[in-house]
């Protein structure tokens, strides 16, 4: 049952693994904390199980179907057992590319991660699959997440990818927050909000000087900027 909390905001405790009507029912914007089995995956899952051919390590049934794009702060102990105590979300706009093959050979129909996509991506990819895409809120947030990790199931592929990039099963508790980014009809949240914000950015910028520091890569015009 959707409850607010002290900001207002709409909140969902969502049980793993979710149900189409499940999803349906969630709205861009509900806050969101997830009680079930997660795994993690990133690129080098992403291009070794689509790009590869290889496939999944084991059944999909024995991930689940919510899938992190993160890089997990992941420890193997001289007994051989696992601990996760971290989970930071990376971009996901870099895996655009092998979704619709990832969605054919993962089942997953909840995809976890950071900046989001498009509404094209969503539309093209997400909304055929029945998926929906949820965000992490702001940055830092990685031990507060790893509070919701109850248990470590499995690893996968540590071998062949290395700590960061292998697959982590886990179990997981109140695991949030997160945002609805994305619904099953592909809307996005950032999208709508940029185009509230885009229209007033070059009279809020208006009369400043370049900065002097900038990131690799980094964009002057303000229009830009807000992703």
């Amino acid at each position: 049952m959707p409850t607010r909390n002290t900001s207002g905001l709409k909140t969902v405790h969502l049980t793993l693994p979710a149900s189409t009507a499940d999803l349906r029912a969630l709205e861009i914007g509900t806050v969101v904390y997830l009680t079930g089995r997660v795994f993690t995956a990133r690129e080098g899952v992403y291009k070794r199980a689509v790009e590869d051919g290889t496939g999944l390590p084991v059944p999909p049934a024995e991930m689940g179907t919510a899938n992190f794009h993160c890089s997990p702060a992941a420890r193997v102990n001289p007994d051989g057992s696992f601990n996760v105590g971290a989970v930071t979300a990376t971009a996901s706009f870099r895996f655009a590319k092998w979704l619709d093959g990832w969605f054919k050979v993962s089942g997953c129909n909840v995809i976890i991660g950071k900046g989001g996509m498009t509404s094209d991506i969503y539309k093209s990819s997400f909304v055929p699959n029945q998926a929906i895409y949820l965000t992490t809120v702001g940055y830092g947030t990685g031990a507060l997440l790893g509070r919701g990790i109850k248990k470590v199931i499995a690893a996968h592929w540590l071998e062949e990818l290395g700590l960061a990039q292998a697959i982590w099963v886990l179990d997981v508790e109140n695991f949030g927050p997160f945002l609805v980014e994305s619904d099953l009809d592909g809307n996005s949240l950032f999208e709508r909000e940029n185009a509230k914000i885009a229209p007033g950015l070059e009279k809020l910028y208006a009369g400043t000087k370049p900065a002097t520091l900038r990131r690799f890569g980094e964009t002057d015009d303000k229009t830009d900027e807000v992703i």
